[in-house]
């Protein structure tokens, strides 16, 4: 990413688009992205292009999005214990590459039709939940959020750990839920801990890739 302090600032979810097409370069770059994530989180996660169905025939309104004909399928094997949070982790680092490039998206968990997600699915695959990706006229608006106190345990920590809970508080969350905890355990590792909600364990990789973007990757470790 040109700026990570920026893109992740300036990303905000999008639920309407326009009929503006994703250009070639961006796409095979997208794509680029996608085999990266793949093959180092053992997914299947796919970018599929002018689908007319799988939003359109969702039939409620709320959370319904308008004219999003274009996604990110996050997809791995079902019997994977850790899959909702790869995906989640995954998710994130292309929804931030996408931001990059001049794409607008929206995690979407529930107002689609699961069933007529056009991924092509392996034995054992299970879509996780789609992202939706394209241009609009806006870039949406940033989410309330909860503050440093609310979501970590320690409070006399370093500025690495500072800046790795603001990215947290920046990462969109299920209706922006935030349901996550962090704790400093020593002076290099870091825990993290879900609440109760839906798609907590999405939640936590989305706040997981965040919070490394902030922290920086040389200076903590995860606790096992």
């Amino acid at each position: 990413m040109k700026d990570i302090d920026e893109t992740i600032k300036s990303r905000h979810s999008v639920r309407v688009y326009n009929d503006k097409a994703i250009e070639q370069e961006k796409i095979d770059f997208l794509n680029e992205i996608i085999d990266k994530c793949n093959k180092e989180g053992n997914l299947n996660i796919q970018l599929v292009l002018n689908d007319e169905e799988t939003f359109e025939r969702y039939i409620l309104h709320y959370g319904k999005l308008k004219n999003a004909k274009n996604y990110i399928a996050l997809v791995g094997n079902k019997n994977d214990k850790n899959l909702d949070q790869k995906c989640g982790y995954f998710g994130e680092k292309i929804v931030l590459e996408a931001k990059d490039i001049g794409l607008n998206t929206c995690w979407v968990g529930g107002s689609y039709k699961k069933g007529l997600v056009k991924a092509k699915l392996k034995k054992d695959d299970t879509v996780v939940c789609i992202i939706a990706i394209g241009y609009s006229d806006t870039n949406g608006n940033p989410h309330k959020s909860k503050e440093f106190k609310d979501v970590s345990i320690s409070k006399d920590v370093p500025n690495w750990y500072k800046k790795g809970i603001e990215y947290a508080l920046l990462a969109p969350t299920a209706i922006n839920q935030q349901k996550f905890k962090f704790k400093l355990e020593d002076k290099k590792t870091v825990s993290l801990r879900s609440g109760i909600g839906p798609f907590v364990k999405v939640d936590l990789g989305i706040v997981k890739y965040h919070f490394e973007l902030g922290a920086g990757y040389n200076n903590f470790k995860w606790k096992e």
